[in-house]
């Protein structure tokens, strides 16, 4: 089968997915008055029902879950504030310290409030959040849509959301990732505007991270309802996990803009399950991806080569430019994939990725990325951090490894 075929063949695969997926969508809104999709135009706008500002591009920080999972305590969080400032990371856009689950006591008090675990939190979140804003960072907390949290150790807000987020408030909590566990089967798009709605009355801007793991397509209504979506599960350390979540992030790429972005989980960078150059490609992906970049190593004891990826000020840039466009696959031919997005100031970011088992020359062809094709550019490789001697016109080749990629930044000069 030759390229275009191949070519063909997705792009067919992906509007059947996506008119399955809005359909599904559409008969719901049917069945239930529309009461559970916020508007009755299902298609993302500009406008959302947050509107909070907090997302004009992909959040950066950190979040516990990945390394430590329940195994948390508030010395740990504060050391992990003081590493993200001590290393640079905070200059570099790492604002958010997220706690995950397991941080509050299994029972709420006698008001019904959530209540710190007093042998893990002995000093409460607030005074937690003060330390970690006086840090000049911010702090994020994590929650559950339904009745108890994935690790069944914490109630979830189901029903106490207006309570919740009032209380996050006061505590000056800045990023609530809600997840979707335990849900005693109500649709998370009814269950979602509810803490929406709470957060918009809470009296303090809180960025609203929607865990829902794609279940119900949240890239097709999300942007009502919060500033960033999963699009996808749990992401584990492993090669085959990473590049199969990119994947599946990448095809609802469409919906992605300033105000909500996709989110297909955490960073692995750092905790050991890949090859350098595997972790390059991962974070390289995420960046394109206008994915939201939450380290999810132990920063308190990083290896230089770590920070060296995540600290990539090159590639945070293409992140967060400003012009929020998600970068999409434009040609496959078997193992090897060419990723390319707009950015601002007319240029455009391309990432050659090899998955195969060998080396092997890739080109990038202007007409799949969207250059004129008599265009001359420069390009700059952000990973060896200069711009090539010559100046490519029509195509960009590059040698890439296995389980590698090149990334560049091309600018029209002529």
């Amino acid at each position: 089968m030759g390229v275009n075929s191949r070519r063909i063949l997705m792009l067919m695969a992906k509007m059947m997915l996506l008119s399955a997926a809005l359909l599904m969508l559409v008969v719901e809104a049917a069945a239930t008055g529309g009461e559970g999709l916020i508007h009755k135009n299902i298609w993302p706008e500009r406008r959302n029902l947050l509107a909070n500002g907090l997302a004009d591009t992909p959040p950066m920080g950190w979040n516990s879950w990945n390394h430590f999972g329940c195994n948390i305590n508030e010395s740990m969080i504060k050391e992990t504030a003081d590493a993200i400032v001590s290393t640079g990371l905070a200059k570099l856009g790492y604002k958010y310290v997220n706690i995950d689950d397991c941080w509050a006591e299994s029972t709420r008090d006698e008001k019904g409030n959530f209540v710190a675990r007093k042998s893990t939190f002995p000093s409460g979140i607030k005074a937690l959040a003060d330390y970690v804003h006086n840090k000049g960072l911010k702090l994020g907390i994590y929650s559950d849509s339904g009745s108890m949290t994935c690790s069944k150790t914490m109630p979830g807000s189901l029903g106490y959301e207006e309570q919740d987020a009032k209380t996050f408030a006061s505590w000056g909590i800045d990023y609530l990732k809600y997840d979707n566990c335990n849900n005693e089967g109500l649709k998370p798009t009814v269950r979602y505007p509810i803490m929406t709605r709470a957060l918009m009355n809470a009296g303090r801007p809180i960025f609203f991270s929607l865990c829902e793991w794609g279940d119900m397509h949240p890239a097709l209504w999300g942007s009502k309802i919060g500033n960033s979506w999963r699009t996808t599960n749990d992401i584990t350390d492993t090669w085959l996990s990473m590049m199969y979540i990119a994947d599946m992030n990448e095809f609802y790429a469409d919906f992605a803009r300033p105000g909500g972005w996709n989110d297909p989980d955490m960073l692995e960078v750092g905790n050991g399950g890949m090859t350098k150059d595997e972790y390059i490609v991962h974070f390289s992906i995420w960046a394109i991806s206008k994915a939201p970049l939450l380290i999810g190593c132990d920063v308190r004891d990083v290896a230089k080569e770590t920070l060296n990826i995540l600290g990539n000020m090159e590639v945070i840039a293409v992140n967060q430019d400003k012009l929020g466009v998600q970068a999409k696959k434009v040609r496959m031919e078997g193992d090897l994939e060419v990723w390319a997005g707009p950015l601002s100031k007319y240029r455009v970011v391309v990432l050659l990725v090899n998955r195969g088992p060998s080396t092997a020359l890739m080109t990038a062809h202007w007409d799949d990325i969207g250059l004129p094709p008599d265009t001359t550019v420069v390009a700059r490789d952000l990973w060896l951090h200069k711009a090539l001697r010559q100046r490519p016109a029509g195509n960009l080749s590059a040698t890439v490894a296995s389980h590698a990629c090149k990334m560049f930044v091309l600018k029209p000069v002529s």
